[in-house]
């Protein structure tokens, strides 16, 4: 396991505090900024002055005081120099590919991704002449191969959505600084219990609706990386999320910034209640996987690369073969058993479920779902911390019985 450590890294970031000596920050909504000198304008709008460069705020589609903080700890908590926040996660990812991808490029990317993900890299993007080539995410050697003189990146998932393929980032991270690449990590699934720039990730990405914010109240998402790359997003003539404009709101960003603090303990409860399920479905023997299992095929390398001390998330999937069993299933599991709700997304303080072949991955064709590996039965769960446990285990142990998958 990883000995490094994001809670201290977030407890050891300058704290901000707000007007009048508030222990939370304030809220800044102000759209447009003033300056004191005439002067100053024109040297912002040429990037010689930026807030942490001698200069002061412009405008917020550009920086904004308070979503700043909420990046400033996003960055502690990744151990990157700086990070920058988007109005959501599939922004954040196609700012990011769009500004190191130009027409002709070429991306590699796992194929087990998040089916919007998926859509931009394969229907989306071939529309502005970037094209990508899909692999298996555990297979370092099919990035390899797939590498061509127009690559610009290589795109993963930490913690695929949904079958939960864990990357070699470590093994990508040399691949990549060997061919000159830049490595992308989508992070959504496991923030501090995986840290990706530590194993050399060049960027790490967040939808930050999801585990981060954990209230599924929120729409947002983060880059964390270099200052080079950062303010290269945030050039005023050439940056996408610039241009793009996907900027957060002042409030949501006081909202998670908030709720940070908290996401360890969340990710901790998180792991605990999804590998106790776990074990109890794999010993009555039902369909499931769920990293921290031994029989999880890649046991031995998420376990090296997670940080001690945070289990191995909250994201555990069952296979019930086809569409119907699973839709059964997820009905004994709501409206019988009330132990969780149908719903997408994750993160959320109660558990979620969906099956991902006709919901978040629908985006994908059938052959290619099935190349991936994605069963048309596949209920992905979102493990959430409401509840008994015990009482949990037993609707969970009840449901798969009646649905006749034990």
């Amino acid at each position: 396991m990883q000995k490094y450590n994001p809670e201290q890294k977030m407890a050891e970031a300058k704290r901000e505090f707000g007007e009048h000596g508030g222990v939370t920050p304030s809220i800044s909504r102000s759209c447009t900024f003033s300056v004191m000198e005439p002067d100053t304008m024109p040297e912002i709008f040429d990037g010689i002055k930026t807030p942490d460069k001698g200069g002061c705020f412009l405008y917020s589609r550009h920086f904004n005081p308070t979503v700043d903080i909420l990046a400033r700890y996003l960055a502690a908590m990744e151990g990157t120099e700086a990070a920058v926040c988007t109005a959501s996660g599939i922004s954040a990812i196609a700012s990011t590919l769009s500004q190191i991808c130009k027409n002709g490029d070429h991306i590699v990317s796992s194929d087990t991704i998040y089916g919007g993900t998926h859509a931009l890299l394969g229907d989306l993007f071939p529309e502005m002449g970037i094209t990508t080539t899909f692999v298996d995410p555990s297979d370092t050697a099919a990035f390899a191969a797939a590498i061509n003189p127009e690559t610009k990146a290589l795109y993963t998932e930490s913690v695929g959505n949904p079958t939960l393929k864990t990357s070699d980032i470590k093994a990508l991270s040399k691949l990549a600084k060997d061919k000159g690449l830049k490595l992308i990590i989508d992070n959504t699934f496991s923030p501090v219990m995986i840290s990706p720039a530590q194993l050399g990730a060049d960027i790490v990405i967040y939808s930050m609706t999801k585990f981060i914010n954990g209230a599924s109240d929120n729409i947002a998402g983060a880059v964390c990386a270099s200052k080079d790359f950062i303010y290269e997003l945030m050039d005023l003539h050439k940056g996408r999320i610039m241009l793009l404009g996907p900027t957060m709101d002042p409030r949501s960003a006081y909202d998670i910034i908030q709720r940070l603090p908290h996401l360890p303990l969340r990710i901790r409860e998180h792991s605990r209640r999804a590998q106790t399920i776990a074990e109890r479905m794999h010993e009555i023997g039902a369909p499931v996987v769920y990293p921290g299992l031994p029989s999880y095929n890649q046991y031995e390398l998420i376990t090296s690369i997670i940080n001690e001390g945070y289990g191995y998330g909250g994201m555990m999937t069952i296979d019930c073969g086809t569409v119907e069993k699973a839709n059964k299933l997820m009905s004994v599991l709501q409206n019988k058993e009330n132990f969780g709700y149908i719903a997408v997304s994750l993160g959320y303080f109660d558990t979620l479920m969906s099956c991902s072949g006709s919901s978040t991955s629908s985006e994908i064709s059938e052959e290619e779902q099935k190349k991936m590996g994605l069963s048309p039965g596949l209920l992905r769960i979102a493990i959430g911390y409401t509840g008994g446990l015990d009482e949990r285990i037993a609707q969970i142990e009840r449901a798969v019985k009646a649905v006749g998958l034990v």
